[in-house]
């Protein structure tokens, strides 16, 4: 594997597919800067920042790399907290400005923070633009700070600009990357494919190969599970998916695009997924993992699924068959056959994913109940999409999280509303068939008995959003 860090190219062998980024800095280099800290992904300690090349510059990304696998940084630029400072040791803008507002307190935590600001720093103040407030709340949400020394940590964000500056010279680093010769994917056990038929064609000679793309929940496999990878297929990399296309009746997200990215798209559209898409997880794993990853992996808590079965998703899979693609569309209602199981064959790939476009008529309500606000998996989600015609309702999708072994549908609660009155009798006979509709199970997140109850709450919590009620989400109490 080979990329740039502090200087120079880093060229190094025998780095098993199972191996993590923080584990190549820590253990491989030596670079302790990079600290450990959940090991999930989700406190921000071991951030660092990535530099992706394109034809218009270099995209600087804040990611986690206590589950990024190390290989995926192939061909990238690589930052660390120790790799910032000026020729003659100067510390940089971000370092500087928060030691001038004490922005670190126990330390541990602040090498995480330092990146996410580097990154900020590079996507802001390096293009010759001040960071708003709603700029740093972001790039900061993805890290934890156990001494609640957050309010001097924003401020160190917006003291940044005024301290002197430290060029990062992209153009050469850029040069260098896309200078590199192309890695060599039939011979490597972490395969980096660039087109969808070289996927398909690796897919097909590799069905039990790991698939992933942003690895933020495959990764905990590595550090939680304490699993290891044979052989991987990253996606991450491929043109054809990376790409968000407008059709005439929906929009098709790649498989790589990631997830800040897709709920961009969606809101578009639909600017009441905005913040549901915010509070899907923190800024990292938005930039980091997709919304095709989060629906092949199956887990019947994940966000994206209940909006997409509300909406009416379809999934495009795809496979390498007698020397062409063969490819056919799934309902995202009849992928899921079982806990974490899919209807995907093994040499298949999820490649795209269809969502129709809002018709005239239509309401869509998305709400997620857990213990935190922000960065915190649902107990319950639900999504409801329904068309209001001459009082009726029609086109009645419920999807539903967090109550069964897969994301799915509520078929009977959508019987009771579909082609009835929009009466506030008919909503009460749907709350009741609601609660009774699944049958959960109580865990750490939330017992059984409560997430019927929340269920039955959030349909009503719809009921009384249409009917133009204020102060109903919580983001509108902000």
């Amino acid at each position: 594997m080979r990329f740039w860090r502090n200087g120079q190219l880093v060229c190094l062998n025998n780095v098993t597919p199972g191996q993590t980024l923080l584990s190549l800095l820590r253990e491989t280099l030596r670079c302790s800067a990079t600290k450990e800290g959940c090991a999930a992904g989700d406190c921000g300690a071991c951030t660092v920042v990535v530099g992706r090349p394109s034809d218009e510059g270099l995209g600087f990304e804040a990611i986690n790399s206590c589950i990024r696998p190390a290989h995926a940084v192939d061909g990238l630029a690589l930052w660390t907290a120790s790799d910032l400072g000026g020729p003659n040791g100067e510390l940089h803008p971000v370092q500087m400005a928060l030691a001038q507002a004490h922005g670190s307190q126990c330390g541990f935590c602040t090498p995480g923070f330092v990146m996410s600001l580097f990154a900020l720093y590079q996507r802001t103040i390096a293009q010759g633009r001040s960071p708003s407030d709603e700029d740093i709340h972001e790039a900061l949400s993805g890290n934890l700070c156990r001494c609640t020394g957050y309010r001097p940590i924003v401020q160190a964000a917006h003291q940044m600009a005024l301290e002197p500056p430290i060029a990062t010279d992209v153009e050469a680093i850029r040069k260098a990357l896309l200078a590199l010769p192309k890695r060599d994917n039939a011979r490597s056990t972490y395969a980096l494919p660039t087109t969808l038929d070289e996927l398909l064609q690796l897919r097909s000679a590799r069905p039990h190969a790991k698939l992933i793309a942003g690895a933020t929940d495959a990764g905990l496999e590595l550090t939680q599970r304490l699993k290891n990878w044979d052989s991987v297929i990253d996606l991450s990399r491929v043109a054809e998916l990376k790409r968000v296309e407008s059709f005439v009746h929906h929009i098709a997200i790649g498989a790589a695009v990631p997830l800040q990215q897709a709920f961009d798209a969606l809101s578009a559209d639909r600017p009441q997924i905005h913040p549901f898409g915010h509070r899907f997880a923190g800024w990292p794993i938005r930039q980091s993992g997709t919304m095709g990853g989060n629906i092949a992996n199956g887990s019947p808590i994940g966000d994206s699924m209940p909006l997409l079965l509300a909406l009416g998703a379809s999934v495009v899979l795809m496979r390498w068959h007698e020397g062409v693609r063969a490819e056919r569309e799934v309902l995202l209602s009849d992928f899921y056959t079982g806990y974490r199981q899919t209807a995907m064959a093994s040499d298949e790939v999820l490649a795209f994913v269809q969502v129709p476009k809002p018709v005239s008529g239509e309401w869509l309500g998305i709400y997620k109940v857990a213990k935190r606000n922000e960065d915190d998996i649902s107990a319950v989600c639900l999504g409801l999409h329904l068309v209001s015609r001459q009082g009726h309702l029609i086109g009645v999708r419920i999807g539903v999280g967090g109550v069964a072994a897969t994301p799915v549908r509520a078929l009977k609660t959508e019987a009771v509303l579909e082609g009835q009155a929009d009466t506030p009798e008919v909503w009460a006979q749907a709350m009741q068939t609601l609660t009774q509709e699944f049958n959960p199970l109580s865990d750490l997140r939330a017992s059984a008995d409560y997430r019927r109850r929340v269920l039955a709450n959030l349909l009503e919590r719809a009921w009384i959003e249409r009917r133009g009620h204020h102060l109903v989400r919580l983001e509108d109490v902000q």
